[in-house]
């Protein structure tokens, strides 16, 4: 037979068509191929069973016709975690497994860690600066921090700045020049200035004599001679005074307790006795005499009036004052009377009315006045923040005394003339020494303008009343406060103690009441009602047995002891 040629079509199981070319003399068989395209990929398809076709026989020589294998069907890649490195590996697997490693150790901070790291720096800086300063030695003067300061270039002082807060500030500018190394290069530079400048200082001094500046300020020759004059009167005062104390705790037939009481039950029976119009303005201040017969008054209107006693009949008038007239008092020792004015004056008068002296230097208007013991010396407290003593004689000027923050208001001589108080709208009172002008106390308790200060003849009691609705009894000798009396329900305008013995102490008040008070345990005695208006002023008479009360109501009211009427009365039959 002649050459045989045979095409057979056999159907791909993938749908396609295939043909087989066969060659008797052909000695390598031709297979094509047809390969489906890659994407998109197909899911892996089943098919159903494909009926065997006719088997071909071919000839001897004929090789095996193979058939091409269906494609794998594509799987996704599997992430696995990165596995640890092992070192020495030079495959591509390894490598790959490195790059992944790398990939996945470079972490994205957000912003809030990024702030919450930040902010652990920064106080881990404040820490190590505090540290820094801490390690810093600083100077305590304040005087030489505002020196270093500067020398560092830095203002000196800032403003409402405090002398703690400077230090501070001081402190932490060294610690920031010293983070940044620059703090003792400074500190050389300035301290090579500085020893220049002490050098040149030091060559001027020794051509120049230096200018000493006393640490006082120096009084006059009649200062000193009136400062001998009270020592010298204030040692025989306080020698009878204490001779005095000495002889009735040793005497048997001395019982003080029993003259106390008497005393006070005297003082229980206080009443009304008389009341008069003084003045057609309100009253400011009252005064009894040594004796106890006469009483004199000041007026808002300037005018000063005397009144016998104890009928209460005018007898004379002091008119000179061009405004109101703040306080008067009576001379200790004479019959002269001294008056206080808001025109900054003070005048010195007789008790006819006719005026012996005028104490002018005041800056501002005057409040309360007292006489010295001596009766030599005049004391004024004014609202310029000072209180002045003055002399009677020469109406010279002594002493010029400051102390005090705000405007003295009251003032106060001691019984043996050797102390002096004052107190003011500072809530502050303050003990002088009239012998050597020292303060020696400051009595702080008060929280409110103390107006009215009284010392107790026993030599070591001190009273004063305020603002604050309360007296309060100072201790000289332990210099703290001894008890504090709620005296009344509005402010103390004057405090008074009875000034021969001192068993009982009297306080007056704007509620329009005065009231007395035991010395002994400063309890209440007797309370005096009968003013209309705010009590301003009050005095009691030497033996304690009137007590006189002035008022804004401009009336002057007269208290006696019922037990005192009857023996007058005894007396006259």
């Amino acid at each position: 037979m002649g050459t045989e040629e045979e095409n057979t079509g056999v159907s791909s199981p993938l749908g396609g068509s295939q043909h087989l070319v066969s060659s008797v003399g052909s000695s390598i068989p031709v297979i094509p191929l047809t390969v489906p395209p890659p994407h998109p990929v197909a899911p892996a398809m089943i098919f159903p069973p494909i009926a065997s076709l006719p088997t071909v026989v071919p000839s001897a020589a004929a090789p095996p016709v193979l058939r091409p294998l269906p494609p794998l069907p594509v799987r996704p890649p599997v992430l696995r975690p990165p596995a640890p490195s092992t070192g020495g590996s030079d495959s591509d697997s390894d490598d790959d497994d490195n790059k992944l490693t790398g990939s996945a150790a470079e972490y994205e901070f957000s912003e809030e860690s990024r702030l919450v790291k930040e902010r652990h720096e920064k106080a881990m800086q404040d820490l190590m600066m505090k540290r820094r300063a801490a390690a810093l030695a600083v100077p305590t003067n304040d005087k030489a921090v505002r020196a270093r300061l500067r020398r560092l270039g830095e203002p000196m002082t800032l403003f409402g700045e405090r002398e703690m807060e400077r230090r501070d500030r001081l402190r932490a500018i060294m610690a920031k020049l010293d983070v940044e190394d620059q703090l003792e290069k400074l500190m050389k530079a300035h301290e090579e200035e500085e020893a220049a400048a002490s050098a040149a200082a030091a060559g001027d001094d020794m051509e120049e004599d230096t200018l000493q500046y006393p640490f006082y300020t120096e009084g006059s020759r009649a200062l000193l001679d009136a400062r001998i004059d009270i020592a010298k009167f204030s040692t025989a005062r306080s020698a009878l005074r204490l001779q005095r104390a000495r002889r009735r705790r040793d005497d048997p037939d001395e019982d003080m307790d029993a003259e106390i009481n008497w005393a006070l039950k005297q003082v229980e029976s206080l009443s009304l006795d008389c009341s008069e119009i003084g003045d057609e303005r309100p009253l400011l201040g009252c005064s009894f005499s040594s004796s106890g017969n006469l009483l004199a008054t000041c007026a808002m209107n300037g005018v000063g009036k005397l009144w016998n006693m104890p009928q209460v009949n005018k007898f004379s008038t002091l008119k000179g004052h061009t405004e109101r007239a703040t306080d008067i008092a009576f001379s200790p020792v004479q019959d002269h009377i001294a008056t206080a004015s808001a025109d900054r004056t003070a005048k010195l008068w007789n008790i006819d009315g006719m005026l012996l002296k005028t104490f002018e230097g005041h800056l501002d208007r005057l409040a309360r006045i007292a006489f010295h013991p001596s009766g030599k010396y005049l004391g004024t407290a004014s609202f310029d923040k000072t209180w002045r003593l003055w002399d009677i004689d020469s109406g010279e000027e002594l002493l010029l005394q400051e102390g005090h923050s705000r405007s003295i208001y009251g003032i106060a001589f001691h019984p043996d003339g050797s102390l002096a108080g004052s107190c003011g709208l500072d809530a502050l009172a303050r003990v002088w020494d009239l012998r050597t002008g020292r303060s020696i106390l400051a009595l702080e308790g008060h929280v409110k303008p103390v107006l009215g200060i009284s010392f107790s003849p026993n030599g070591y009691h001190l009273a004063t009343g305020g603002e604050d609705n309360t007296c309060r009894i100072w201790d000289l000798r332990k210099k703290k406060s001894l008890y504090t009396i709620p005296a009344h329900s509005n402010l103390i305008s004057q405090v008074k103690y009875e000034p021969q013995e001192g068993y009982f102490l009297v306080t007056a008040s704007y509620d329009m009441t005065a009231k007395v008070w035991s010395a002994r345990d400063f309890k209440p005695v007797r309370t005096l009602s009968g003013h209309e208006a705010k009590i301003t002023s009050l005095d009691v008479v030497g033996d304690g047995s009137y007590i006189a009360t002035v008022s804004h109501d401009r009336t002057i009211k007269l208290w006696t002891s019922g037990n005192l009427v009857k023996e007058q009365g005894m007396d006259m039959d």
